[in-house]
C-alpha cells in the first residue's frame, strides 16, 4: 500500500485508512467522526468501506460515511445480510481488486461465521481473528476452526504486517507471560509494549513472524505452554482450546 493511516475509534478499537492512486478505503469504521477527521486532515474523499466481520464496532460508520461520501461497501458475501450497506461480496476464490492491484481475501471464520481478512501486498488486515499475542473469541465457531484461521494467516510470509482490530496489545502479552514466562522474544516484546502504552501510543502493526514467536495462540506445540497446563500429551485443538478458556477468564 503507498500509505496506511491508524485511526483510534470508541474505547479501544482501531480503523484504518488505505490511500493509493486517488483512491482512498477505510478499514473497520466503528464510527464515523474520527474518519471523517482523518479524512479532512489529509484533504482526502472516502471512495471504500471495507468490513472485515459484521459487529457493530467494526461496520457502524458504514451508513453514515457512505451517506457522505458515496463510498463503495464492501465486505464477505458469506455475510452479506449482516454487513450495513453491503454493495460488493467477496471471497477467498474470488479476491478483489482496489486501485488497479489485486487484493487477496482469506476467510477465517470463528469471531464470526463469515470473518474474513483482506491482504493487501505485505499488509493484512485481520479484524478480530487474529490480534497482537491473542485472537477474538469464539462467538460463532469452534476452537479448531480458529485455530484453523490463524494457520492460515500464519502461513503468510513472516516480513507481513499484521494490522488487527483492536488495542488489546498489553492484556494479551500479560495473560501470555503466565503460560510461557521463559519465552525471551515473549520477554522482550511485552517490555515494548509496556513502554508503548505508558506513552498511549499504539503497538500495531505487529508482523506475522513476531506472532508466531510470542502469540500463544500460536504456539500450541510450545513445550512450557503444554507443561504449564499440565497437557503434555494433549493435541493441539484442546491444548488451544484451553488457552482461550483462560484467555477469556483473565
Amino acid at each position: 500500500m503507498s500509505q496506511i493511516v491508524t485511526i483510534p475509534c470508541l474505547k479501544d478499537n482501531y480503523a484504518y485508512l488505505l490511500i493509493e492512486a486517488g483512491f482512498c478505503a477505510v478499514i473497520d469504521p466503528s464510527e464515523a467522526a474520527p474518519v471523517e477527521a482523518a479524512l479532512a486532515a489529509r484533504g482526502l474523499k472516502l471512495t471504500h468501506i471495507l468490513n472485515t466481520h459484521h459487529h457493530w464496532d467494526h461496520s457502524g460508520g458504514n451508513l453514515a460515511l457512505k451517506e457522505a461520501h458515496g463510498a463503495t461497501v464492501v465486505g464477505p458475501e458469506n455475510d452479506r445480510a449482516r454487513i450495513p450497506g453491503i454493495d460488493i461480496g467477496v471471497d477467498e476464490a474470488g479476491g478483489w481488486n482496489f486501485a488497479g492491484r489485486a487484493v487477496r481475501i482469506l476467510e477465517v471464520p470463528a469471531h464470526t461465521s463469515g470473518a474474513i481478512a483482506f491482504l493487501f501486498g505485505e499488509a493484512v488486515f485481520t479484524g478480530d481473528t487474529l490480534f497482537a499475542m491473542g485472537c477474538g473469541r469464539l462467538f460463532e465457531g469452534t476452537a479448531a476452526t480458529m485455530q484453523d484461521s490463524l494457520a492460515k494467516l500464519a502461513a503468510l510470509p513472516d516480513d507481513t504486517a499484521v494490522y488487527c482490530g483492536h488495542e488489546y496489545t498489553l492484556n494479551n502479552a500479560r495473560f501470555a507471560l503466565t503460560l510461557e514466562p521463559g519465552n525471551t522474544d515473549l520477554q522482550r516484546r511485552a517490555e515494548v509494549v509496556e513502554t508503548l502504552r505508558a506513552k498511549l501510543l499504539p503497538t500495531i502493526p505487529s508482523s506475522i513472524g513476531l506472532e508466531k514467536k510470542t502469540n500463544p495462540f500460536l504456539r500450541t506445540e510450545s513445550a512450557e505452554i503444554r507443561a504449564n497446563l499440565k497437557m503434555e500429551q494433549a493435541d493441539s485443538v484442546e491444548v488451544f482450546a484451553e488457552i482461550r478458556r483462560r484467555k477469556d477468564s483473565f
